[in-house]
């Protein structure tokens, strides 16, 4: 009774085992068809150019708003954010757009400069919130403020002449090891990012709390700063988790035209949706000053 019993068990553990691995063997089937049809391939990065275009347009849209609204403040810094915003995500618009031109490109170091390249102007467009908000938290605290901005230009600065020293020797010699360097390299800017918005936006958020409840607009500021620091701080964690994994591992590569379903799920949680997100949340538009030679009736 018991060997009967025990062949049983073993019976069903076999056919248990055959299934899960014919399932297994189906899906992964099924994953490497979606990455080879042309159809999906498509779809995907037509999506993504469709997306990035809406949010080009949108920060685009809000940034001719502002300007009508204050037209006598110059470029400020929300101009700015705004602007780098529209180019950034126009730019990447275009290379979906184009994606068959991009990802088979014979020259490598090319389609590096294409996929790279937008994703270190979102960097510089993010940490220019972290500038604003590090302003806003030492002049609060009576801290200097002449050295952020000379700070966030140096810093952008070292990052752009690194990345295109990178570039220009992978244009020379196509090294492996150099290109692995250079996916570390943006793990570690991508850090940088999140790191900068962990203490600024943190600072910024418990220094807004410890205002009186009454104070006008606490509320309203807490949200944004609160929301705008969970975004970017996920967002960037997410670039440097992914893009670590795959400077080790091919199957995880965002720079081939065969991961389109990977791709559509990084691109889309790492700049698509936190910027249409941040574009929300910092909608308002600035109060309209008022005349200097206009005085109200008292």
């Amino acid at each position: 009774m018991r060997e009967l019993a025990s062949s049983f068990a073993a019976a069903a553990a076999a056919t248990s085992g055959a299934y899960s691995s014919s399932a297994s063997a189906a899906l992964r089937g099924w994953w490497n068809d979606v990455n080879e049809s042309r159809q999906w391939q498509d779809g995907a990065f037509f999506s993504l150019a469709a997306a990035y275009a809406l949010v080009s347009a949108v920060a685009l849209i809000q940034l001719i708003r502002i300007q009508r609204r204050v037209p006598e403040l110059g470029w400020t810094t929300q101009k700015i954010f705004h602007l780098m915003n529209f180019l950034v995500n126009g730019v990447r618009a275009l290379v979906f757009g184009f994606h068959v031109h991009v990802f088979l490109l014979r020259t490598k170091v090319y389609k590096l400069v294409l996929l790279d390249l937008p994703g270190l102007l979102f960097f510089s467009t993010y940490t220019l919130l972290v500038l604003f908000w590090a302003e806003i938290y030492h002049q609060a605290r009576s801290l200097p403020t002449d050295k952020l901005r000379p700070a966030y230009i140096a810093v952008n600065s070292i990052i752009y002449v690194v990345q295109v020293c990178i570039w220009i020797y992978l244009g020379i010699n196509d090294n492996a090891a150099v290109e692995l360097a250079s996916k570390i390299f943006i793990v570690a800017v991508s850090f940088v990012a999140l790191l900068g918005f962990s203490v600024y936006g943190g600072r910024l958020f418990f220094l807004l709390r410890r205002f009186p409840i009454e104070s006008k607009g606490r509320q309203k500021k807490l949200y944004e700063v609160g929301t705008v620091t969970a975004i970017c701080v996920t967002c960037f964690l997410i670039r440097c988790v992914v893009v670590a994994l795959s400077a080790f591992d091919p199957d995880v590569s965002l720079e081939v035209l065969d991961h389109p379903i990977l791709d559509l799920f990084y691109y889309t949680l790492t700049e698509i949706l936190p910027s249409a997100l941040v574009l929300f949340v910092l909608r308002k538009l600035p109060p309209k000053r008022v005349s200097a030679q206009y005085h109200p009736i008292n």
